[in-house]
């Protein structure tokens, strides 16, 4: 570890040369990459550098341990720093675990009613302002991009974009089934309900976060008119688009924009983020059988959370976390279950030395 705390260091000093450097500074491109990759790696190297000070002070306070008139001071710093420096070791292993690239980047989430007919739409619906609350705690941007609504307030599916630093980081874990326990509305005799939601949360990707080309011919676009439930987003031009990526089937729609560029536009991001998801989740099988400390794959059938009514519970199935706050949960209180999850898939990671 130290060894690669060594390169680390010795890189960021380099860095630090190159950001200012006029010829570096003058090509806007590079200077970039070399900011980025400076910043990347400022706290590894500060909590290194905070490391090799801990060890420096315990060195010291060993020496003056043989002055009579030093040693009770000298005891003192020693017992302090050493007991300082475990903690620092394990925040060095943090800081030293692969990044995931697409942490800093927006996400798309697409929420769709599964089992349970009107009331699994009535559940998206709460989800969708679930985490559009989430959002908005973090000052971030929430923008749909395709909504398909009920008659009586639900949402049989809705594609929209998060946009702030961090989103996906916070919300990766989010992918799975959702299942929900209550009484609907709908129903006299008071009997609980069982239906589920399937959440999809994938990175906003350009083209040059992909390392596949998308062609033109693998690409079927069609026009048609904007529709929704009571009239909403209704266009009297063919605005609306939808492309089938020709190799899988797969299909994405957007209509929210009002213009048919923007449709396609934004059609097209939903399309890098489905295409990378998949290609992601195929290498996530291959080894699934040797990699078994994850959180979550991301499969959008695996059951990851219960959200029970009528004992006010939320319970995460995969760290077996309970939280009795439903109504704060659904208004977007999410950070507690969030940062357990994260945690334990750090945790994991130190463990299997990833």
């Amino acid at each position: 570890m130290f060894q690669k705390l060594d390169e680390v260091e010795k890189r960021y000093e380099f860095l630090n040369e190159q950001i200012s450097d006029p010829e570096v500074i003058a090509n806007n491109e590079v200077w970039r990459k070399y900011m980025k990759e400076h910043s990347d790696i400022t706290d590894v190297v500060n909590k290194y550098r905070e490391y090799k000070q801990t060890k420096n002070n315990i060195e010291e306070a060993k020496q003056m341990l043989n002055d009579p008139e030093l040693a009770e001071l000298a005891q003192m710093e020693l017992d302090e720093n050493k007991s300082k420096l475990p903690q620092i070791e394990e925040e060095l292993k943090i800081l030293l675990l692969p990044k995931d690239p697409n942490d800093d980047k927006n996400v798309i989430i697409e929420i769709r009613g599964g089992a349970g007919g009107d009331e699994a739409a009535l559940f998206a619906h709460d989800l969708f302002r679930m985490y559009s609350m989430f959002a908005e705690r973090k000052r971030w941007k929430v923008e749909i991009l395709n909504i398909n609504e009920t008659g009586i307030g639900g949402i049989k599916e809705v594609s929209f974009l998060i946009s702030g630093k961090g989103a996906y980081s916070k919300l990766k874990f989010e992918s799975g089934v959702h299942r929900v326990q209550r009484v609907p509305d709908t129903e006299s005799s008071g009997r609980i309900h069982t239906s589920t939601v399937t959440v999809a949360v994938l990175p906003e990707l350009d083209d040059v976060d992909i390392d596949f080309e998308i062609r033109n011919e693998d690409m079927r676009i069609d026009t048609f008119r904007a529709s929704g439930a009571g009239g909403q987003h209704v266009n009297k031009t063919e605005s609306a688009i939808r492309i089938t990526y020709l190799p899988t089937g797969l299909v994405v729609e957007c209509q929210n924009e009002r213009s048919q560029l923007q449709n396609k536009e934004t059609a097209l991001k939903m399309l890098r983020a489905k295409l990378y998801e998949q290609k992601v989740q195929e290498q996530t099988a291959q080894v699934a059988q040797d990699r078994k400390t994850q959180v979550g794959s991301g499969d959008r059938s695996e059951k990851i959370r219960t959200y029970n009514f009528p004992q006010g519970r939320i319970t995460d199935h995969r760290i077996n976390l309970s939280i009795y706050q439903m109504e704060n949960f659904l208004n977007g209180d999410l950070d507690e279950m969030i940062d357990a999850l994260n945690t334990q898939d750090m945790a994991l990671k130190l463990q299997s030395g990833e």
